[in-house]
């Protein structure tokens, strides 16, 4: 695989004292919910406005037009990786988002545990999302009664609903097909379906699957699990050595652990709530010269078609906000990974917005940050990959290319 964008990057990085935070509110963007606009326009946000009357503002693509990002590939955009060319399943994110040792062997998935109505169709993907503590007990059921053959089977919870399926043994791989639907009033897909089925691993899956229905057929509501995401370990530059920076991660979900660490980010710390978030930001930057802070909840209400509860997550948020403001980062980057707009209760295709504070800047600078404004604004519309490009140029960290 070669990335000749990202070796670009790397041959001109250079290193100095200068700070860049990368602030994502999961799921940010939105359409205009039926001609009431926005969560980012109906929202009450004063202190992210004031930021954008001296910023740059735009659009992000997290991959290409009409194409819509898992979380995966909406984060490996905004460090700067073709989330075309760098593909990794979402299980070996939760693995590592858990500290998982996982082995290049191994092969990991994400799990959902969720609720199948009697004709055995999916009627929640997310089983009303169960807590933790229920999921830990029921992965203690299914490990105490799952005969796993000649692989090592290894469950672990995550987080709400979420899981993690680890396969370990000889000659597996990750040719294994999602059994998700991603949609209610259908039933499981079959792991080894083609083109899966010549893949010893999608048959052990299949069996594993099918006594899991079994073990959970009397419990309510998570009575099945779907997976996602089957992948093995890759070996992929790291983000010290595209950028020369020292990274660090401040994110509460495993998910998003996972995603710094495969990028051998360290994860300073595991903060949920909007202070906590910014203040543990504020902390990370003393000693970092990046600092990568996920906030989940627009997504989270987003996906459960919320959109008051959207709103008051990115009001939470901004309220947060001053302290980081305060402390007057080099590049203070807002934006999200993906859009998740309520009326749809899913992940979106539609451009991201993105607040960019940066020295250099040239206008115009507009009144509001939201996805209107940002058609405005100096970024016009860009790819989330050339962001991270963009911070590094601002922040006087790349070197000229050519004589």
């Amino acid at each position: 695989m070669k990335d000749d964008y990202g070796q670009l990057i790397s041959s001109l990085a250079q290193v100095n004292k200068k700070k860049i935070v990368l602030l994502v509110l999961d799921g940010l963007g939105d359409t205009d919910n039926e001609g009431k606009g926005t969560a980012l326009q109906i929202a009450r946000t004063p202190n992210m406005d004031k930021l954008a009357q001296k910023a740059a503002l735009g659009l992000a693509h997290p991959v290409f037009p009409g194409i819509t990002p898992g979380s995966g590939p909406g984060h490996l955009g905004l460090f700067g990786y073709d989330p075309v060319m760098y593909q990794i399943g979402r299980g070996v994110l939760s693995a590592l988002g858990l500290e998982f040792k996982l082995r290049k062997e191994d092969v990991a998935a994400r799990l959902n545990f969720c609720t199948l109505d009697g004709d055995g169709k999916v009627e929640d993907r997310r089983a009303g999302r169960i807590s933790s503590d229920k999921n830990h007990e029921l992965i203690e059921k299914i490990k105490k009664n799952l005969q796993p053959g000649d692989v090592e089977v290894f469950l672990e919870t995550e987080s709400e609903h979420r899981a993690l399926l680890v396969l370990r043994g000889e000659d597996l791989d990750d040719r294994v097909g999602d059994t998700d639907p991603q949609q209610t009033g259908k039933k499981p897909m079959d792991p080894a379906r083609a083109p899966y089925d010549s893949s010893k691993t999608a048959k052990i899956a299949r069996d594993i699957f099918n006594q899991v229905q079994e073990i959970l057929k009397d419990e309510s509501p998570a009575n099945m699990i779907l997976s996602r995401g089957f992948a093995q370990l890759p070996d992929w530059p790291s983000f010290h050595e595209r950028y020369k920076l020292n990274p660090v991660a401040v994110a509460g979900y495993p998910m998003y652990r996972g995603i710094a660490r495969l990028l051998g980010m360290e994860v300073f710390s595991e903060p949920k709530a909007p202070n906590d978030i910014i203040s543990e930001t504020v902390n990370a930057i003393e000693k970092h010269d990046f600092v990568f802070a996920h906030f989940k909840d627009p997504d989270k209400t987003g996906e459960n078609g919320d959109i008051q509860e959207k709103i008051k997550a990115i009001e939470a948020m901004d309220e947060a906000l001053p302290p980081l403001i305060e402390q007057q980062p080099d590049v203070l980057i807002i934006t999200g990974d993906h859009s998740t707009p309520a009326p749809l209760a899913a992940h979106s295709w539609h451009p991201v917005p993105v607040l960019f504070k940066a020295p250099g800047l040239r206008g115009p600078f507009l009144d509001s940050f939201d996805e209107i404004a940002a058609l405005k604004g100096e970024l016009s519309i860009i790819s989330s990959k050339e962001i991270m490009t963009l911070a590094m140029a601002h922040a006087g960290k790349m070197a000229k290319f050519g004589a």
